[in-house]
């Protein structure tokens, strides 16, 4: 899914500004994937050579995720911060909400919740 996104918006990892949403995450496992292509890409670590600085950047700035059920947004996020034992990078962007319920007017709930 990453591969196709990339191969339909090339470039989209190299821009530290450019944003990804999984509006229905299940495993954690396409951020993830998105978070390792920003942080090991050559743009992004120019722009944030620091490893830890890169990660934050990514995570409250970059990427987004919604979780349908409570058990889903606990499985989701605890597989994408695993790594962050003392907590350091915000979970802000990540957030329980069944997006199917708003099919039509996503963009306004995102604009609420996200602000």
């Amino acid at each position: 899914m990453v591969d196709f996104l990339e191969q339909n918006d090339p470039g989209c990892f190299d821009d530290p500004n450019h944003t990804f949403i999984d509006p229905y995450m299940k495993s954690g496992l396409y951020i993830t994937e998105i978070v390792t292509r920003l942080f090991n890409n050559e743009n992004i670590k120019k722009a944030y050579p620091d490893d830890e600085e890169r990660l934050k950047h990514i995570f409250e700035v970059q990427v987004y995720g919604l979780a349908p059920t409570e058990i889903l947004y606990k499985i989701t996020t605890n597989f994408i911060f695993g790594f962050d034992k003392n907590n350091t990078f915000s979970r802000d962007h990540f957030k329980m909400l069944d997006a199917n319920k708003y099919i039509g007017n996503l963009e306004e709930k995102l604009d609420e919740i996200f602000k």
